[in-house]
């Protein structure tokens, strides 16, 4: 019988609340079905849209993404349910009407009622761009519909750039319908992608890219292809080659992008990670080669497939907590904002707000917040979340500045609280099936555990089922290797990350598989930058700049100034080395495996350029450490005692008797309290026993010198009959194509109480055979 913690009470009150939606007809998951859809005969199209504050909507058909008016109009009719709906008959539609469909909806509202006298271009009927309840209806701007399955275009695209279209306030007259995305109604279709992977996240190895950067400078990929999906699937050999498991791309649903590259000679507006979300259902045209009509959706999924085919995960970034629409155009203004989508169709619902309904309220620093506590924008977070899961095929999630999914607070407030069941991320984890920590069918769930302000710093906070970016690994790996001396780091810290960060972890009944590992991510410098950089420089020309922002204080190093190359490629090996020997999930970053550098800049976001995109032109060097990368993850894959289920046991304090796991001094002691607490330490040693994970090494020893002189290790016990082998040593004298051992080569050292003496900054790693 489980044990009736916190954690597990708000999980039952959530699954009873659940039940008690069914047992009253309603589906936890679309139950609405929103969106356009064909029936199956496909004789009918059928239009759902929600709506609490609207008084009309109308629906817009066309026959073209842009440049005319509709082909016709119908007015939606609301329910009890504040859903507005349509079935239109497909053989009644106007003959223009018989290729691709595009739509969009018109809304009218308490801020701008209806009058008969309302054309296209006019004010008739305006009141106010908002209201008092935070209404800002517009039936001037055409509005995409949230559970579009694809849109046309971006708003702003090559051929119209003037934003002024779609906004309110002074721009209120002006209509958008010529040139606003429309959704695209889209056949059912029955293509596979391919036999989900099972894998525990524990054992994955995941690799976080840029769908456009994988591709957009490999020569060997043609050149129709690259930047897109059908180029990213051409990398799925490459990928599964390297050992990745898990491939995370940056955010794939539709956003604003088409605009990118424009005028390379600024970056100003350009998006190329993709974080300003249009559309939480379409997968983003401009990574199709096949733009037509249901082209991206069919790429998207063949894509998936070539990965599953392989036996790869694939993962996507989602921002589930402000949209493209962004916020206000003039500081103190509440007048001008755009209207695209959820912000004219039911403001207060889509959007949390200030007090007084005026502004939105802004925890992302980006423009607003998704209204994540309002259970109808709750609604799509979970049929979009269905989608790709269920029709596109994806096998995990991470989320972007996801401590705004566990906001309680609607309007005029936030407050992070994991304990209230009806939060986003608790309704989350219960309607859907999360993976096992031991592996099998169901959802990886990653949060992004921080925003902006308020208590949303939330790392090791999150509510059962749910993973973590961990960044307090990332940071004490970081102040260890970059910043002794300027930052107090103990040999407790870091031991507690490199076993799984039990302290964030253990209380509420997570494990090490639920710590995502990281060193670098996209937002912030390469791994290669963060040991050849002192400080950020994001101010240069293109196409290593211009960007803005971007963190001050990186804890980075540029290794000094005694054979700087080297001792930069060093300490690379000895993070890498750490992160693959580490308790947990690791995650590295596209370009991490062959030392790719953006200069310093390490707030790349508006940079699509081929100073962001991989490279496979490497130099000697790059190559070098690209075999140390595949080594070592084949390494991680081949010891399962290095990606334990549950945090490792180190109880007993006999150096002879073999423990899942126990810390060494460097003189062969066992490690105690007083030595781990003391910041003037910074040498240390463990060892994993293999036996009782099925590992083919009996033993596992891993020793690490902070200090920048050599120090001896006397090595310990490797068990009855065996001997000490060298996997490693990251030490500068054995840099090359061979650092890393492949299984069976691997150097005799000696057994028990043998001295190894580890050079200043270099990591050992030794197997018991």
């Amino acid at each position: 019988m489980p044990a009736f913690t916190p954690e597990f009470c708000v999980r039952l009150c959530l699954a009873l609340s659940l039940m008690l939606v069914s047992w009253t007809g309603s589906a936890a998951i679309d139950s609405h079905a929103l969106g356009a859809s064909y029936s199956q005969d496909l004789q009918r199209i059928d239009f759902n849209l929600y709506s609490a504050n609207a008084s009309r909507i109308e629906l817009a058909l066309f026959n073209q993404a842009s440049g005319q008016a509709e082909v016709a109009t119908y007015l939606l009719s609301k329910d009890a349910q504040n859903i507005w709906s349509i079935s239109l008959p497909v053989a009644q539609l106007d003959p223009r009407l018989s290729g691709t469909i595009y739509y969009g909806y018109r809304a009218w509202g308490p801020n701008w009622p209806y009058q008969a006298g309302w054309q296209r271009g006019s004010l008739t009927g305006y009141i106010s761009d908002v209201d008092a309840d935070g209404n800002r209806f517009n039936p001037n701007k055409l509005l995409s519909d949230p559970y579009a399955r694809e849109i046309s275009h971006d708003p702003a695209n090559p051929v119209w750039q003037d934003g002024t279209v779609y906004a309110s306030g002074a721009f209120r007259q002006l209509d958008s319908t010529l040139v606003a995305p429309k959704g695209i109604i889209l056949q059912p279709d029955g293509q596979s992608v391919g036999v989900k992977p099972a894998r525990a996240l524990k054992d994955d190895i995941v690799y976080e890219v840029n769908v456009r950067g994988l591709t957009m400078e490999d020569q060997a990929i043609a050149a129709q292809y690259r930047g897109t999906y059908k180029g990213a699937a051409l990398k799925a050999d490459y990928l599964a080659s390297l050992g990745v498991t898990a491939v995370e791309f940056l955010p794939v649903q539709e956003t604003q992008n088409d605009t990118n590259d424009l005028d390379p000679s600024s970056t100003q507006g350009d998006n190329y990670w993709g974080y300003m979300t249009l559309n939480y259902f379409a997968p983003d045209r401009r990574y199709a080669s096949d733009k037509s009509a249901g082209g991206p959706t069919r790429e998207f999924k063949a894509m998936v497939k070539a990965f599953h085919d392989r036996g790869i995960k694939v993962m996507i970034d989602v921002v589930y907590n402000h949209t493209g629409e962004g916020g206000a155009w003039y500081a103190g203004d509440s007048s001008t904002y755009n209207l695209y989508s959820w912000r004219g169709l039911d403001n207060s619902s889509y959007y949390s707000l200030t007090a007084d309904k005026q502004h939105s309220w802004d925890n992302t620093g980006v423009g607003g917040n998704y209204n994540t506590v309002n259970p109808v924008a709750q609604d799509l977070i979970v049929d979009s979340l269905a989608y790709w899961s269920n029709d596109l095929g994806v096998d995990g999630f991470r989320f972007d500045l996801a401590s705004v999914l566990g906001n309680t607070c609607e309007h005029g407030c936030f407050n992070f609280d994991k304990m209230a069941p009806n939060n986003a991320l608790n309704r989350i984890i219960a309607e859907f099936t999360e993976r096992p920590s031991s592996g099998g069918a169901g959802i990886d769930f990653i949060a992004e555990p921080w925003a902006i302000g308020g208590n949303s710093y939330q790392v090791g906070g999150f509510p059962a089922g749910w993973s973590e970016w961990n960044g307090l690994y990332r940071d004490t790996i970081r102040k260890d290797q970059n910043q002794l001396g300027l930052e107090a780091v103990t040999l407790g810290q870091l031991a507690d990350k490199l076993s799984g960060s039990a302290s964030l972890y253990q209380d509420d009944g997570r494990k090490p598989g639920n710590s995502v590992n990281f060193l670098v991510a996209h937002d912030g410098f390469t791994l290669k930058d963060l040991y050849s950089c002192n400080d950020k420089n994001n101010l240069q020309p293109w196409p290593y700049g211009e960007s803005d922002g971007g963190d001050d204080n990186n804890h980075s190093w540029d290794q000094g100034w005694v054979n700087q190359a080297q001792q930069q490629r060093k300490a690379a090996r000895n993070g890498f080395a750490l992160l693959m020997l580490s308790a947990g999930t690791p995650m590295m970053t596209g370009g991490d495996e062959y030392l790719r550098s953006l200069q310093c800049n390490n707030n790349p976001y508006n940079l699509d350029s081929e100073a962001n995109w991989l490279n496979f032109n490497w130099s000697s060097d790059q190559a070098n450490f690209n075999t140390f990368v595949k080594r070592l993850l084949a390494f991680r894959k081949a010891h399962p005692a290095l990606r334990p289920a549950d945090f490792y046991r180190s109880s007993d304090t006999n150096a002879n008797v073999m423990e899942q796991l126990r810390w060494f001094m460097p003189n062969g002691a066992v490690a105690d309290g007083n030595y781990f607490n003391d910041a003037n330490n910074h040498a240390i040693a463990y060892r994993i026993d293999g036996s009782e994970f099925g590992d083919s090494a009996s033993a596992i020893y891993v020793a690490y010198n902070g200090w920048s002189d050599t120090v001896n290790f006397s090595l310990p016990w490797p068990g009855n009959g065996k001997q000490w082998y060298r996997v490693t040593d990251t030490s500068n004298w054995n840099e090359g194509a061979d650092t890393v051992k492949a299984a069976g080569s691997e150097d005799y050292v000696g057994g028990e109480y043998s001295n190894y003496g580890l050079n200043g900054q270099a990591l050992l790693l030794l197997i018991a055979k």
